[in-house]
C-alpha cells in the first residue's frame, strides 16, 4: 500500500504560532486555500485510491480540492487528529512549545506513559494514530491512498512506526504546510519511507516567511531551538 500523508493548508493559528489542537479548530488562510488548491496539479499522475482527513476542519478543507480533481468523497476518520496540547492549547509561549516538543520527544525514546497535561499520553496517541492508519489500510491493501493530516502527529508517527530511520536524523525533518510524507508497506509488515517533502507540494513560493510557524525540529533534544511544531 502506497501512503500519502499530507500536512494540511495553512491556518490562522499557524501564522502566530499558536498550539492549536481543539476540535474543530480554524478554516485555512488566503494562503492555506492557496495550498490546497495547488495539491490537485503536484499529484496529477499519481494514481490515488481514497483520500481521508481528520475530524479537524483545517484537513478536509485541504483535502477538498483534490477529491473535487478526483471525483472522491473526503473521508473523515477518527484518530487521524493532531497530538493533543492539552494545557496548552492556544498557548504559543517558549515553556509550553518546548514542553509540547520535549514530551513528543520522550515518547519517541520510549517513554510512552508520559502524559501532556490535560492532553494525551504517548500510548494514547500512537494507539488512536495506529488504529486509523490500520484501518485505512485494511481497505485498501493494495492501492494508493492520500491520508490529509496534522504536523506533529504525522512526524511523530512516522518517526516511531518508520524501518531504518534514524531518530536523530528524523527529529530534524521540517514539515510545512501541504508537506507530504510517501510510505510504501502496510501496518503487519511495517512502514518503509519513500520520500519525503518538506516544502508545500505547490513549490516553495507558497511558503509564508512571515508566519511564526515553521514546523522545525518537532522532537529535537532539550536544548535544540524549538519552533512552533502543531497544525
Amino acid at each position: 500500500m502506497k501512503l500519502l500523508l499530507i500536512r494540511h493548508g495553512q491556518t490562522p493559528s499557524n501564522v502566530i504560532g499558536a498550539l492549536d489542537t481543539a476540535r474543530p479548530g480554524p478554516g485555512l488562510t488566503g494562503l492555506g486555500h492557496a495550498q490546497a488548491a495547488a495539491i490537485p496539479a503536484a499529484l496529477q499522475g499519481e494514481r490515488i485510491d481514497a483520500i481521508y482527513a481528520s475530524p479537524l476542519v483545517r484537513t478536509q478543507l485541504t483535502a477538498a480540492p483534490l477529491a473535487e480533481d478526483r471525483s472522491l468523497d473526503v473521508q473523515v476518520v477518527e484518530g487521524l487528529e493532531e497530538i493533543s496540547a492539552g494545557d496548552w492549547e492556544m498557548h504559543s509561549d517558549r515553556e509550553a512549545v518546548e514542553g509540547y516538543v520535549r514530551t513528543a520527544r520522550r515518547w519517541l525514546t520510549g517513554d510512552v506513559d508520559v502524559t501532556i497535561e490535560g492532553g494525551e499520553s504517548g500510548t494514547e496517541f500512537f494507539a488512536r494514530y495506529d488504529a486509523a492508519i490500520d484501518a485505512i489500510a485494511s481497505n485498501h491493501q493494495d492501492g494508493a491512498v492520500v491520508v490529509v493530516s496534522h504536523g506533529a502527529a504525522i512526524r511523530v508517527w512516522a518517526a516511531a512506526r518508520l524501518q531504518g530511520i534514524d531518530l536523530d536524523d528524523a527529529a530534524h525533518w521540517r514539515l510545512y504546510n501541504t508537506g507530504m510524507a510517501v510510505l510504501d508497506g502496510d501496518p503487519d509488515a511495517g512502514w518503509q519511507l519513500v520520500s519525503w517533502h518538506q516544502d508545500p507540494l505547490g513549490g516553495a513560493d507558497l511558503e509564508d516567511p512571515e508566519a511564526l510557524d515553521v514546523p522545525a525540529e518537532p522532537v529535537g533534544e532539550p536544548g535544540d531551538p524549538v519552533e512552533t511544531p502543531t497544525g
